[in-house]
């Protein structure tokens, strides 16, 4: 009786989790099998489809170009994703202490979040701009400059200034994460600390981030994708330039498939990274597992 019972649990469980299995089909496993498929085409993708094989994935392979777009991308992420792991657990550390009108600094603080990235891109280009931005006027204002300074203009410049927006953009959610993980850590290791003689800075290293490595993973893997892959706050402020100073990787599948109709390398662009975004993750969580542990 209790076969014939957990048979019909088991068949119920498939029963209701086949919508889930046939939505994931559909909006992830066939757009990445469609993705791979082009990138074996030289395709317009109407009505010309001539198979080529590996023939994008070799050119990219040798292609120096291609490997210093790579190298620039993960410049980039990697200065995002650091920078927003810094900024985010250190005011999820701030607002979390017990200061009053601190609940409006936390939706203060959150504000960049909910802000679309067209909306970003644009006010920070406005705000950068050498002749009625904001960012000039107060250089100007504490004499710090003679001239104006066209931040998006210069290849330095432009990468460190969309490195910032992007930053200031991608810092909240991390914080809103820190700020959970840090709820779920009981407070009797805080007292625990406390009474074995440990200050506040002991307590940050010893309880706080050891209880924050799996929203560190959780993180880590997330932003990691998110900004490796990113285009359009990079592709709106400088639009890959000045001189492919912030030509990223995705600003060059863009460029490939709807500038040059080269849609067969954009697509086999697309696989590399998804492979490649596939091996950091596993890093991450052995690295950060291992430390945990």
């Amino acid at each position: 009786m209790k076969s014939a019972f957990a048979k019909r649990e088991s068949r119920s469980g498939m029963i209701f989790t086949i919508p889930a299995a046939l939505i994931m089909l559909g909006l992830v496993v066939y757009p990445m099998l469609y993705g791979f498929f082009i990138s074996t085409q030289k395709s317009n993708l109407i009505d010309k489809w001539e198979f080529v094989g590996a023939k994008y994935y070799i050119q990219l392979l040798t292609d120096a170009e291609f490997f210093g777009t790579l190298k620039t991308t993960a410049i980039f992420a990697a200065c995002v994703v650091i920078g927003n792991l810094f900024v985010g657990l250190l005011l999820a550390v701030l607002v979390n202490q017990k200061i009053p009108l601190m609940n409006i600094f936390k939706v203060i603080l959150m504000l960049p979040w909910l802000f679309p990235e067209v909306v970003v891109a644009l006010i920070w280009k406005w705000l950068f701009s050498p002749l009625f931005g904001m960012f000039n006027y107060v250089l100007f204002s504490l004499n710090l400059i003679e001239k104006e300074v066209d931040v998006l203009g210069q290849p330095g410049t432009a990468f460190v200034g969309v490195v910032f927006v992007c930053i200031w953009k991608g810092y909240p959610i991390v914080m809103l994460m820190m700020m959970a993980g840090m709820k779920n850590i009981p407070h009797e290791r805080y007292e625990a600390a406390a009474i074995d003689g440990a200050n506040k800075w002991q307590q940050f290293l010893n309880v706080t981030l050891p209880g924050l490595m799996p929203v560190l993973l959780v993180a880590s893997i997330l932003e990691t994708a998110w900004w490796f892959k990113h285009f359009t706050i990079v592709w709106l402020m400088t639009g890959g330039g000045p001189a492919g100073a912030t030509e990223l990787i995705s600003v060059d599948i863009y460029l490939q498939a709807f500038t040059n109709f080269n849609f067969g390398r954009a697509a086999a662009e697309s696989v590399i990274i998804l492979f490649l975004l596939m091996v950091v993750s596993f890093i991450y969580s052995r690295v950060l597992r291992d430390e945990s542990q």
